[in-house]
């Protein structure tokens, strides 16, 4: 498959994939897939869409899981989408916390500037403009519209407070959850 295709989906994790948690998601028994989540992401697949996740996981910086703790919940994941025929392009997460300041912890465009940068999206200004960014939190959306990402709230999550809070980016779709998201898409009505 070609990393220049234009079929590219960006997704968040907690919250739009699997169970979110105040208490962080520290271990495989604590990654929990919300309902539908994973259908939705073989279906994306099914239909031609390679899926990149962009994830602020600062509990690796306040030691509340490790960095094997990480890739155990993300081969679980795997392990769970491969009977549904989906899968996970690739995953880009930031482990810093918000006082380290740095460029890549949502709402910051870092980890979007890598995406852009494994998918050749070559626009300098706007390189991610078309792609879909789907989240439950203002700093999901925040961090792909500085690219130009087309934004997606899902009401899962923390998605009902952020919808409740407002001052949503322009443009923003709200979908129950991904499984109304990924059907909306693929039915063109987004």
């Amino acid at each position: 498959m070609s990393t220049g295709s234009s079929k590219l989906i960006i997704l968040d994790r907690d919250g739009v994939i699997n169970e979110d948690s105040d208490d962080y998601v520290k271990s495989v028994d604590e990654w929990i897939p919300l309902p539908g989540s994973l259908e939705a992401i073989a279906l994306l697949n099914q239909a031609g869409y390679q899926i990149a996740i962009a994830t602020n996981q600062s509990g690796l910086s306040r030691g509340y899981f490790t960095i094997n703790d990480l890739h155990a919940m993300h081969s679980k994941m795997d392990s769970l989408l491969k009977p549904l025929g989906g899968r996970i392009d690739s995953i880009f997460f930031c482990p810093h916390q918000d006082a380290h300041q740095c460029d890549c912890r949502k709402p910051a465009p870092g980890l979007m500037k890598e995406i852009a940068l494994r998918y050749k999206k070559t626009d300098s200004i706007k390189p991610l403009t078309g792609t879909p960014i789907v989240g439950d939190s203002l700093r999901d959306l925040q961090a792909g519209v500085a690219l130009g990402a087309t934004p997606h709230l899902v009401l899962t999550g923390k998605g009902e407070k952020t919808l409740a809070k407002g001052n949503l980016p322009d443009g923003t779709q709200i979908h129950a959850d991904l499984l109304a998201f990924a059907n909306a898409l693929l039915e063109d009505k987004v």
